[in-house]
């Protein structure tokens, strides 16, 4: 598959800001002029917008971030109700998530846009099926990786061993980034520079707690204010 600019954002657990980042990252290729778009292989965990409609709330901060109205341009291959393990979801539902199928929905994207901005779900090795996990899609589209670090108690130990697994399939890291969650952790500053010690590619920055007002309820994507806050406190990688 041909390379294309834009980046694959992981993290080291699910609920670490994978989506608030990739909105974020959207945005701030938007500043610099770039058709962006944004694109997941696969959600679990629909909500019922004001009309009625399925929803999941990744996709539409993603749409949020792209100016786009709910629902508007299929952004993901394969969209799962219950908020699960996608392969045990699909599975439970008689489906087979296929890595093709999302490639495919991939190469859709990117002919529509400069640049594109995938957000993975859960960790990296997130199984998709038996035999494949979102790892092997990661490698297949040739995006640098940006690892997202949720600041809590055990995020040195997630980080180095994400870090290692994306070694070890020879794959290009364009950062890290510390998400700073609801709840400040203690050491805060001790463990970024602990991990900045440890990690050998660029820091991106480091995005505080959301103010109050700018957390994001239930079942509702991020509000435009809440990705900006975020990506001021980011910056791009050098490559783009």
């Amino acid at each position: 598959m041909n390379k294309t600019p834009g980046f694959f954002i992981t993290g080291t657990d699910t609920e670490v800001g994978k989506t608030l980042v990739s909105g974020a990252m959207i945005l701030k290729l938007r500043e610099q002029g770039k058709k962006v778009l944004g694109f997941k292989p696969v959600v679990a965990g629909t909500y019922h917008g004001q009309d009625g409609q399925l929803l999941n709330e990744d996709l539409e901060t993603l749409r949020v971030a792209l100016g786009f109205a709910p629902d508007q341009l299929s952004l993901c291959s394969y969209v799962l109700d219950t908020p699960a393990a996608p392969h045990l979801v699909a599975k439970s539902k008689g489906i087979c998530l296929e890595l093709d199928t999302m490639l495919r929905a991939y190469s859709e994207i990117q002919k529509q846009s400069d640049c594109v901005v995938v957000e993975g779900a859960g960790g990296f090795l997130t199984p998709i099926n038996d035999q494949e996990n979102l790892g092997d899609f990661a490698a297949k589209i040739h995006l640098p990786i940006i690892l997202v670090v949720g600041m809590k108690l055990g995020c040195i130990n997630h980080a180095l061993l994400t870090m290692e697994a994306l070694k070890s399939r020879n794959l290009i890291i364009g950062g890290w980034i510390a998400n700073t969650l609801s709840q400040e952790m203690p050491l805060l500053d001790a463990n970024i520079e602990t991990l900045q010690a440890k990690i050998a590619v660029p820091f991106l920055g480091l995005i505080p707690s959301l103010p109050p007002v700018l957390q994001k309820p239930d079942n509702s994507p991020y509000s435009i204010k809440a990705l900006e806050f975020a990506a001021q406190h980011l910056q791009l990688p050098l490559s783009n």
